[in-house]
Order: structure tokens, then sequence, then C-alpha cells
């Protein structure tokens, strides 16, 4: 063998053993994640829960600010917030596991299931809906802005009933849809024969152990509830403080953003995803996996999960926006790293803090 081939051979082998370059993990003080969240951790404001994890364990579990204001309950990690549309990854696995099942399949059309539904949505697939490349039109748009009554899925397929309208034939393109959502939650208490939240119930949150995470219902009891807040406008001089800002009338809709839960129990959500404890690793694989052509930020999707990557680190994310509420979670697969982020305001981004922190713990070493 030629000895410069060799002694670089030799170079790749250490390279890649002990890596030249490394994007190991770092050990990152706690004061200087804090330093991310100046404006949770304010007296009298909205706060935020985090959890950091990587392999299995916790790395970093912190809390910010005030579940309640009113109340001056503070948050903790078992502090349980709307996910807006984080909910979006449990309902694709919902359906997933009923597909696991045989209890149908991703190509059925809609009008297998819903046989009312309007012409324009009949052959409409069911992975359309979890991919959102259906077309299907935004159910909010219909919805007065003089409602007062909260909407709930079933009103959501009917304002979508009386509309028969889609943007774009489906399949064709992705645009990002509450509607879908709304219609996946019915889908899969029609094929299962029990509400949504109960299917939820017995299928994810009790195996799972996630004993506080709940589809909020009319009557449902949210334990340790965090409350949405917005930003007041300053009065007689004074610095604006914030508003009680918790429920719009779409807040009761399930499918796309209604489930409640606090970081620890995403932390056993998270947990169960590299297992087959709820679905075969073949079909995990499908949901994280692109299936849409690439939007404009440069991401794909797959089935309630977002496809993309971070200075060359794949990842797979989601966030959650609602009146109240902001949330992200991020997870990075190869490296079994997650981190977590919920809030209870009607501002900031939390998946820009959760980048922050990525690099941060993955600072490239030389």
């Amino acid at each position: 063998m030629n000895r410069t081939v060799m002694f670089f051979g030799i170079i790749l082998f250490f390279c890649s053993v002990f890596s030249c370059a490394t994007r190991q993990h770092v050990v990152v003080p706690p004061e200087t994640i804090d330093a991310l969240f100046p404006e949770y951790s304010q007296p009298n404001a909205p706060g935020a829960s985090l959890l950091v994890v990587r392999d299995g364990a916790v790395l970093l579990r912190r809390s910010y600010g005030l579940a309640h204001l009113e109340e001056r309950r503070l948050v903790s990690s078992a502090t349980n917030f709307r996910l807006a549309s984080v909910t979006k990854q449990f309902t694709a696995m919902a359906v997933l596991i009923l597909v696991e099942r045989k209890m149908l399949s991703l190509d059925d059309p809609l009008a297998k299931y819903f046989p009312d539904i309007a012409p324009s949505y009949r052959a409409i697939k069911i992975r359309q809906l979890l991919n959102h490349t259906s077309g299907i039109a935004d159910y909010e748009s219909f919805i007065p802005d003089s409602q007062t009554v909260q909407v709930l899925d079933r009103d959501a397929l009917r304002l979508l009933n009386e509309a028969d309208s889609v943007y774009f034939p489906a399949g064709s393109r992705f645009q990002y849809s509450n509607s879908g959502y709304a219609l996946l939650a019915l889908l899969v208490e029609t094929v299962s024969q029990q509400s949504f939240a109960q299917f939820l119930q017995e299928n994810i949150f009790r195996p799972l152990q996630m004993n506080n995470t709940v589809a909020r219902e009319a009557n449902t009891v949210v334990t340790n509830r965090a409350y949405g807040y917005t930003r007041a406008s300053p009065a007689n001089g004074a610095g604006a403080g914030f508003a009680f800002a918790d429920q719009s009338s779409t807040s009761a809709v399930l499918g796309d953003g209604g489930i409640y839960s606090s970081t620890d129990d995403l932390n056993k959500w998270d947990q169960a995803l590299y297992t087959e404890k709820l679905v075969s690793r073949a079909t995990l694989q499908l949901a994280m996996s692109p299936t849409t052509p690439k939007d404009s930020a440069g991401v794909s999707y797959g089935f309630g999960w977002f496809i993309g990557s971070h200075h060359g680190l794949p990842t797979v994310f989601h966030t959650g926006s609602s009146r109240g509420f902001r949330n992200a979670i991020i997870r990075l697969p190869e490296q079994r790293f997650t981190v977590i982020i919920l809030t209870n305001r009607n501002e900031g981004e939390p998946i820009e803090i959760a980048y922050k922190i990525i690099d941060l713990y993955f600072a490239e070493q030389n």
C-alpha cells in the first residue's frame, strides 16, 4: 500500500474514533442556560419549563416564573402547559397505532370513514392529512369574528363541509393545516369507537405512565395547570405587565392542539420514541422521515414532525403556538439528545432558545 495513503487512512481512523473536531456534548453550567431566559424569570411574569435530556439522562431541569400569576403559583417540571401544535405528534401516533392494528390504511380516502364529507375532500388520503399535503382549507378562516362558543373537532368538520373548499389538489404541495389534524382526531374516534381523549389515554398516556397528560375536554381537570397570558399595555407610565389570555374560540379543538402536558411527562414520551412500546421501529421511522417537498424554511414534514438539521445535526422537531402559549421540542435522534421548552405567554420564540441550547452543548471542539 502507498505510504501516503496508509498515513491518511490512519489519520482518518483516529479522527473517527477520537473525533478531530468533535460534536460530542459538553458540560454547560446551569447559569449559562439561565442567561437565555431573562424574560421568563422576572417577578410577576409568566414562565417557562425546560428539560434537556441525553441518552435517557436528564442533563438539566429548570423552571422559571409563574404558572398562575394571580395565585403566585410557580412553574415546575410537573406544570402542565397547553401544547398547542406540539399535540400533532400525538395525533399522528394515534393514527399510526390504528394503522399497525390494520384498522385503517394510510392510503384510505376520507370518504371511506366520512361518507357524508363534502365532494372536495372525498378522495383525500389519510397520509395527506398527516403530512399537510391535503390542500384542505383552514377551518379557522370560516369562524366568524363574533364567535364566542368554543369550536370542537366536529364543528371544524361542519365548517369545512359547508365551505367545501381546497387550496390545491391533494398531494401536489405542502401547506400546514390545522384542519387536517382536527379531521384525524375524528378519524381516530370513528375507527376506534372511543373518544379521542380516551383513545390517547388508553393507548399512549397510560402505557407510558404520562399520568398527568390529558387531551382537555369540557369537564377535564388539568392538574398543576399553567394558564396563558399576553403582554398588557403600559398603564399610567408603569412598565408593561401581563393580562390573562388563556383560551380562544379554537382552544377546544383537540386534534390540532388540545393536549396539556409537562416537561416531566414529555420526557417519557421522548424516551419511548427510541423504543417499540407504541409502534414498530419501521413505523416510527416513517413518521420521522421526510414525506413532503421542502418548504420555505428548508425543512420537510413527516407525520406530526418537521424534519431538518441544525449545523449538520439531523433534527426532528415541532413548535406550538396558541393564545397564551409558545412551546418547542427538538430531538437530535442520532445523539439521543432532546430539548423541551414550554411557556405560558403570547410572545417569545422557544425554538430559537432551544437551538442556542443545542449550540452550547454541542460546541465544536478541536
